[in-house]
């Protein structure tokens, strides 16, 4: 089975070539997309789709692959901004296809700029239509483009009030003149008082009673103590809580990991990776074959990993606060046995 997938049609000649120049470096390297996302802090998964065409990698995934794989990063970081080039170009004339599919699509839809009902043609060639709504004058030919006027319905006119005839300004039968004056003094009298209320209360709290009554508890602060430190963004565990997870899903490889211990045995590097940020290390097995196996080990605590179809393989991790607690060992299927010792 190839390692690689076919890269799609669609995809200018630029980006296609930049693909094809990842491809060639991770496959020089030697390394898996396991070991590629350990060493460059970008996810296995974003890798696979920067490989297979699916996306552009971003410059700082292009400097760390450059980094890992010994390629010049000037002459990389170069044709990933022509590739960057063309891609915006690609995502703009998608973007333009696929608004004028969504206009077209708003024109034919229904009620999306047709008229609902039927259309004749006056003499003088202009749409009249047929049935028109009320106050359209069937008579006059509205002129093509336009929208007929339509006369709205006036309400009728009110009888004038008796009370009201001779004064615009009197009142009216019913409302004698000083309700205005009588209401914003009842206004005024229940403004007094609510705040003779609310002194009342505030001398009664202060005064009288337990000197606990009007203590509040202080709810408990939801912030970290001064001790608690925030992991970084993108890490997802720390210390017993890494035991037995993977590193790179949880965050710990790439910028957050160092090789605080290595060894070759038989042409096979066994290193151990560290995270002082994770508070966990773990062990990888580069340039290996099937068969070969790897541990880690630190106090009482212990993870193994296999060497499968790929060259590589790292164990699950184990809590280790300090670099030094850590040591890997590798068992190849030819028999020969290894364990690292601190760099």
């Amino acid at each position: 089975m190839p390692r690689w997938k076919a890269l799609p049609e669609e995809l200018d000649p630029q980006s296609r070539e930049f693909a094809a120049r990842l491809r060639q470096l991770v496959d020089r390297s030697g390394l898996s997309l396991a070991a590629v996302a350990d060493r460059t802090g970008y996810s296995r998964t974003s890798w696979e789709r920067y490989l297979n065409g699916g996306l552009l990698a971003p410059r700082g995934a292009i400097i760390a692959l450059a980094e890992v794989t010994g390629a010049e990063p000037h002459r990389l970081t170069a044709m990933w901004e022509t590739a960057e080039r063309a891609w915006s170009r690609s995502e703009t004339r998608h973007h333009m296809t696929m608004e004028a599919i969504r206009a077209s699509r708003a024109r034919t839809a229904p009620g999306g700029g047709r008229t609902g009902g039927r259309r004749g043609v006056s003499s003088t060639g202009g749409a009249v239509g047929d049935g028109a709504g009320p106050g359209l004058s069937p008579s006059v030919p509205a002129r093509r483009g336009t929208v007929p006027r339509i006369r709205q319905p006036q309400p009728p006119h009110p009888a004038p009030d008796p009370g009201t005839a001779g004064s615009r300004r009197g009142a009216g039968p019913g409302r004698p003149r000083g309700g205005g004056r009588r209401r914003i003094a009842l206004f005024l009298a229940g403004v007094l008082g609510a705040l003779l209320l609310m002194a009342g209360a505030v001398l009664f709290i202060g005064l009288g009673g337990d000197d606990d009554a009007g203590a509040v508890t202080a709810a408990p602060s939801a912030e970290p103590g001064p001790g608690a430190a925030r992991p970084p963004a993108g890490v997802e565990c720390g210390g017993a809580g890494c035991a037995g997870q993977d590193p790179e899903t949880m965050g710990c490889g790439g910028r957050f990991a160092d090789t605080v211990a290595r060894a070759t045995v038989g042409g096979t590097l066994v290193e151990v990776r560290w995270s002082e940020t994770c508070g966990a290390a773990w062990a990888r097995l580069t340039r290996a074959s099937a068969g070969d196996t790897v541990r880690i080990t630190a106090g009482s605590s212990e993870q193994e990993g296999a060497v499968g179809a790929e060259a590589d393989a790292y164990t699950p991790m184990v809590a280790a606060d300090e670099a030094s607690d850590a040591r890997a060992c590798a068992t190849l299927a030819s028999g020969a046995t290894g364990c690292t010792t601190p760099d």
